[in-house]
């Protein structure tokens, strides 16, 4: 998306996500684990699960995975999101059972399991986006 573009922004304070935004801003890929158990709490919430402690913590893994899937928008619903663009859902290899959604211009070549790398878009002093392209 170019600059004149305007956005939905995730709110980077919320208690339950703001540790992901974070991250971003600094470059990484983070997810929330059970500092008791080591249980992977993904989408993020306050408390595990699975043995039910309120302590956790923000990690941050490696900013790879695979494409789970990906779907090509081509019908233009709003001016400032020019299509074809497509959103991809990514499995990441770090942390079996997470998936994160980027956004691609165009409509590239794309196949399930490709590899894919993130990259992080500062989109205003207070968010960076993370992306995905095909590594």
């Amino acid at each position: 998306m170019t600059q004149s573009q305007r956005r939905v922004l995730p709110e980077t304070q919320d208690p339950d996500t703001g540790g992901f935004w974070e991250g971003a801003r600094l470059g990484e890929i983070r997810v929330l684990e059970c500092s008791s158990c080591g249980t992977l709490l993904h989408m993020p919430r306050a408390y595990c699960y699975r043995c039910g402690s309120w302590d956790n913590h923000w990690k941050a893994v490696a900013g790879t995975g695979r494409l789970h899937s990906w779907t090509v928008v081509e019908h233009q619903v709003h001016p400032d999101f020019p299509t074809p663009y497509t959103v991809v859902l990514v499995d990441l290899d770090a942390a079996p059972g997470a998936r994160l959604v980027g956004y691609l211009d165009g409509a590239p070549e794309l196949a399930v399991g490709q590899p894919m790398r993130a990259r992080f878009e500062n989109v205003d002093d207070d968010v960076t986006l993370p992306q995905w392209d095909p590594a």
